[in-house]
């Protein structure tokens, strides 16, 4: 039943305490998935681990089907990535990506390729058309683009905008990173409350667009599914969708109540799922009707999600009932009124009890040929 019940989540969600989330929204439940197993489709989910391990989940089967364990640098994953399914790229705060053999026995073995990316890496992302280049950028660690089938060196390396108006440097922060579908163009949203959108065929270095929201550190960002805009948001819980053609804000959205820590939309659908820091995962509608269309609360501080790319959502095949099954909730309405029948019985010769003997007090207090005044 695990299996079956997996196989049909919506959305999985990652937190802060290594729990893996599954989360069915036509039923409004979800489910705690750990290693021990207890409780286009996606057939593997890769889970990152601060203990430098990649877990495999299996959807098909809803259980942990394997792990590996990726050492090499200090901090957190900031990207986890496959390559025909025998790849395994990571990489981690330190800037140390590196190329491992998924399916080798070996708990310890040496990694295929180490690439040295620079320091205070935020995000390192895989472009979906070509899965041998990623992208990678941070703190003061500029946006660079690798092919992990040719050289060391970065076959791009985005070069800072010039000067503010006092001729002083600007800082650079890039906190997440979206390759556009059909072409070679990239869009980062950074720190500094900044939409950059990058073209490597392009002979300057330096963004080709810049647009700006907000007064907060933008910490997501998704592609809308045409292509044509993006989704960002901010440490304020705060949701705006951002046109790429003309840098302009078209519309926002009500967002968290924290810190939004992931953002995805459907491949096809006008659906955004965003979660963060007040435990809540939240799917809108990004076309109208604008709104909010599921909400549910998971217990734990989350971090990233991942949402299901099939396109019907509602063909879960009912589970069988059995004939004589009682359902749950009313059999668990009918044994309340039971005990409460039982509780109410066993009181009520104490009741009677106890006025009887008011009764007799009350008599024995009279005298004899007195009277009521």
């Amino acid at each position: 039943m695990a299996a079956a019940a997996a196989r049909w989540n919506h959305v999985w969600v990652g937190t802060d305490t290594g729990i893996l989330k599954g989360v069915n929204l036509q039923r409004k439940q979800a489910a705690n998935f750990t290693p021990s197993g207890q409780p286009r489709r996606e057939e593997a989910i890769l889970v990152g681990c601060a203990d430098g391990t990649v877990k495999h989940f299996s959807t098909e089967e809803g259980r942990f089907q394997g792990q590996r364990h990726c050492p090499g640098g200090e901090g957190m994953f900031r990207g986890l990535a496959q390559v025909d399914g025998s790849t395994l790229i990571t990489c981690v705060d330190s800037g140390i990506l590196r190329v491992w053999h998924d399916n080798d026995k070996e708990a310890f073995s040496d990694p295929l390729l180490e690439l040295r990316v620079g320091p205070g890496v935020c995000r390192m992302r895989q472009d979906p058309a070509r899965p041998h280049m990623v992208a990678t950028g941070g703190k003061e660690n500029a946006l660079k683009v690798w092919d992990l089938q040719g050289s060391e060196e970065p076959v791009f390396r985005a070069k800072n905008v010039r000067n503010d108006w006092l001729d002083l440097r600007v800082p650079i922060w890039d906190q997440d990173i979206q390759f556009l579908p059909e072409s070679q163009k990239l869009v980062t949203c950074t720190g500094y409350h900044q939409v950059r959108v990058y073209d490597p065929a392009s002979p300057q270095r330096r963004p080709v667009l810049e647009a700006t929201y907000g007064e907060y550190p933008l910490t997501a960002m998704t592609l809308t599914p045409g292509g044509n805009s993006v989704i960002v948001g901010n440490t304020h819980g705060q949701l705006a969708e951002i046109d790429l053609r003309q840098g302009r804000l078209l519309v926002c959205l009500k967002g968290l109540a924290g810190s939004v820590r992931g953002l995805q939309c459907h491949p096809s659908k006008p659906l955004l799922a965003s979660c963060g820091l007040d435990r809540v995962l939240r799917v809108h509608r990004i076309r109208n009707p604008r709104g909010l269309d599921h909400k549910v609360y998971l217990k734990s501080q989350l971090n990233c999600l991942l949402l299901s790319g099939r396109d019907n959502w509602e063909d879960e095949p009912q589970e069988p009932q059995e004939p004589n099954k009682v359902p749950s909730e009313d059999t668990e309405t009918d044994e309340l009124w039971a005990s409460l029948e039982a509780a109410a019985k066993r009181k009520l010769p104490d009741v009677e009890q106890s006025q009887g003997a008011l009764q007799t007090r009350q008599r024995k207090k009279k005298r004899p040929g007195s009277t009521s005044s």
